[in-house]
């Protein structure tokens, strides 16, 4: 269960990386700034289906919540595709208008330089969309660091279902007993859990404008300079 709080201080414990083979990283609020997506679907998708349909924001931002809700958890939540048909609006084509608010978190090119150095695998395990993942890659280059990328649509479902662990091990070969998965949410890291994932990290902080939310479940970060441990990276 997760608690809203103003507190400046994490419930991190340090992450013995002798014990961490492979590191899985979901991309939208852990490795960038979910402000961007909030902005997005929250403001900016309202205001353009207000215009083409000649209603007011307000109006807009009830329907189209509804309309979010239902499809929560699932695989067309996060299907570009699905939402241009559904709301008549080419939903990439208005990211990209946008594409200036998409932001890297703080320290996350030092973490993966890190985990590259000291040789772990690095996976981005996203429910994003694969034109979403196009968009955001050519903005941020962070591309070159994956040793692979596998998205929601290629396993057929949503990461909050543990069946996907499954699925994705069989696609991925790791061992859930020496893998790193963060994430910022914790529906996810449950269903991570259940399958056996020993090493779970809960981005406290996934929007730069939003406000700080600890797990009590998982142990909870704000920045990936928490997890660098230099003198580990210093005795290889």
């Amino acid at each position: 269960m997760s608690v809203s709080t103003g507190i400046q201080k994490t419930n991190n414990k340090p992450v013995n990386w002798q014990q961490i083979e492979t590191v899985l990283l979901d991309m939208d609020g852990t490795l960038l700034d979910k402000h961007f997506d909030d902005y997005f679907w929250e403001q900016y998708v309202p205001e353009h289906y207000s215009l083409k349909n000649k209603i007011t924001v307000a109006e807009a931002k009830d329907i189209l919540l509804a309309k979010y809700k239902r499809q929560e958890g699932k695989l067309a939540w996060t299907d570009l595709d699905y939402w241009s048909n559904e709301l008549g609006l080419d939903i990439p084509i208005l990211k990209i208008k946008i594409d200036h608010l998409i932001k890297v978190h703080p320290y996350v090119i030092d973490f993966l330089t890190f985990c590259k150095e000291n040789a772990k695998k690095i996976y981005l395990v996203s429910n994003a969309h694969g034109k979403t993942l196009d968009i955001k890659m050519k903005k941020t280059d962070l591309g070159p660091f994956f040793d692979g990328i596998v998205l929601s649509a290629d396993i057929g479902m949503a990461k909050e279902d543990p069946l996907f662990w499954k699925k994705l091990q069989v696609k991925i070969r790791f061992d859930p007993e020496r893998t790193l998965l963060a994430d910022d949410t914790e529906k996810v890291l449950q269903s991570a859990k259940e399958y056996g994932m020993k090493h779970l990290i809960f981005i406290a902080k996934s929007s730069s404008r939003g406000t700080v939310t600890l797990s009590d479940d998982f142990i909870s970060i704000y920045y990936f300079n928490e997890l660098i441990d230099y003198e580990y990276e210093t005795a290889k």
